[in-house]
């Protein structure tokens, strides 16, 4: 598997992790111990995301100035290395 691959693996779990705190957290909002793990899968999703983008550019459109500047990088299906 490529570096590409496992940041946006480890990015996606920390995310999904995150989302669902939050939603715990919708009907649970005096749970203090899922608000601070909440905050700290969003912390290190964060600390990823910028990790993936300083490596292999932006994740979405537009950040950058450059609207199409996330589609630069090769189509799953042009990948030689997977």
């Amino acid at each position: 598997m490529t570096e590409r691959a496992i940041l946006l693996k480890k990015l996606s779990a920390v995310e999904f992790a995150a989302h669902e705190l939050h939603i715990y957290l919708d009907t649970h909002p005096d749970d203090v111990s899922a608000g601070k793990a909440m905050n700290e899968y969003d912390r290190q999703a964060n600390a990823l995301r910028l990790e993936f983008e300083s490596k292999f550019g932006p994740l979405t459109p537009g950040e950058d100035g450059n609207r199409w500047a996330w589609i630069s990088d090769p189509w799953p299906w042009n990948n030689q290395e997977d």
